[in-house]
């Protein structure tokens, strides 16, 4: 394993030989808190983690192995929030006007939970004060940008590569969340309701997912967010998946660190990453290809 790009935001481990149709995608498991932030916020750091997607990237961390890349996120969410719009901002936030073009209304600015966060997770306020919006988009510009040109670069690669492609957005949701969904909660798999991704992709991890005694659900309440949203077109042989794991399964969710769990977890998602890779150029190769095989 190799990190083929990286910088102070992020990295791409990329395998020695990359081979799978296929890009892993962690853009909230970033922990690394600028000294600058925690001065600005009003909260402790262990406060700001409840925001964190803990370790995921290292639950999937298999694919590099199984000759898929991945993109990983070092800036955590409650500094800037990569699956996002470019620009969804809350007002509130900033001592001075925003411009027009910033979508100050979508229901996850409403939320708090917009590009820039005005509350983590449990909704408790991130900053002692308002800020100025050129820090918002020093952010955007240093951070959000250059993580999206980067996940479209590999995508564009892999689809140039194998005519087709399968993005494996990977995120984690909080215990309390997976338990309002009732005792199969384990893992929610988002396709936007058959949208971003393939049937015969999503119905195949359901079923990879199953097979190691996992609970999965689909689409409700994870759906999907902007990063499914803008890779996932299937009739431009473009799929994308969102992969929620409830955090209980792995990790102490008041300490946040690994619990004696996390080995076996992260096994069971190489092995469903490893079956996965080794069929999916079959299975989302182009029509034409898929006549030409035959």
């Amino acid at each position: 394993m190799a990190a083929r790009t990286r910088n102070r935001h992020f990295e791409i481990l990329a395998p020695a030989d990359w081979t799978a149709p296929a890009v892993f995608n962690s853009p909230h498991s970033g922990r690394d808190y600028p000294k600058e932030f925690l001065s600005a916020s009003r909260l402790s750091p262990a406060a700001l983690r409840k925001s964190e997607d803990c370790y995921v990237d290292e639950l999937f961390m298999g694919c590099v192995r199984h000759g898929a890349p991945m993109l990983r996120a070092h800036a955590p969410r409650s500094f800037v929030d990569l699956n996002r719009e470019p620009y969804e901002l809350d007002p509130r936030m900033f001592a001075d006007v925003l411009p027009g073009y910033v979508n100050s209304s979508s229901p996850r600015v409403m939320a708090g939970l917009g590009t820039i966060p005005r509350v983590v997770a449990e909704g408790e306020d991130i900053y002692r004060a308002p800020f100025r919006f050129a820090e918002a988009l020093t952010r955007i510009e240093q951070i959000y940008r250059p993580y999206h040109r980067t996940l479209t670069a590999l995508m564009d690669e892999v689809v140039a590569k194998s005519g087709s492609g399968l993005l494996i957005d990977c995120h984690s949701m909080p215990s309390s969340a997976a338990g309002n969904l009732g005792p199969r909660a384990n893992v929610v798999v988002g396709d936007r309701y058959g949208v971003s991704c393939g049937k015969a992709v999503t119905a195949w991890v359901d079923e990879l997912l199953r097979a190691e005694g996992l609970r999965v659900l689909r689409n409700k309440p994870y759906a999907g967010g902007f990063i499914t949203h803008s890779h996932g077109s299937p009739q431009s042989n473009r799929h994308a998946l969102q992969i929620e794991v409830n955090r209980g399964l792995y990790l102490n969710e008041k300490t946040m660190e690994k619990s004696a769990d996390f080995p076996a977890l992260q096994a069971a998602f190489t092995r469903v990453v490893g079956t996965l890779l080794a069929g999916l150029g079959d299975l989302i190769a182009p029509a034409g290809r898929q006549l030409a095989a035959e």
